[in-house]
């Protein structure tokens, strides 16, 4: 290593602890993650523009007659945005009862938390258990609407041979 790499590499090691003793270290780590999101920002940016600039742009126009329409479909339920059902507020309002109730208990019981501390990490665990239960019964219903919406769009086998009765 050359000497100018040496004098750059103390210069970034004395901005780090220097960094390191203003900010602190969750204050440099924060700002560490800012700086990568800036520099992947324009690192895509020049990459996108090197790309776009490097495709061909003189490809030949394409005439109506070659453009094929497909058929139109029945539109599926996602398509449609209808409603998931029922089943997803009562998942999500079950899932927070449970959460709050079992986060609750468990401040109590394990740490032994004060009034307000359990409340608060009940009404936290609420949250949680609610976003579990809709996550989960939304899931749960977008895969079964899938599952019926291929099953009535897949063709049905004819029977070459009728049976004799």
């Amino acid at each position: 290593m050359s000497l100018r790499t040496f004098s750059w590499l103390a210069v970034v090691i004395g901005v780090a602890v220097a960094a390191v003793g203003w900010f602190g270290i969750a204050g440099t780590l924060a700002l560490l993650v800012v700086l990568a999101c800036v520099a992947a920002h324009v690192a895509g940016n020049a990459i996108g523009t090197s790309i776009r600039d490097a495709t061909d742009r003189d490809m030949p126009a394409r005439s109506a007659d070659n453009i094929v329409v497909p058929a139109r479909r029945p539109l599926t339920l996602l398509e449609r945005g209808e409603s998931l059902g029922r089943l997803v507020p009562v998942s999500a309002g079950v899932g927070s009862l449970a959460g709050g109730l079992i986060g609750t208990s468990c401040l109590v019981v394990f740490v032994g938390s004060s009034v307000p501390g359990a409340m608060l990490g009940g009404v936290s665990s609420a949250v949680i258990g609610g976003i579990a239960g809709f996550l989960t019964a939304s899931f749960i219903e977008v895969v079964c609407s899938a599952f019926r919406e291929a099953q009535q769009a897949e063709p049905r086998p004819v029977s070459r041979h009728p049976l004799n009765g």
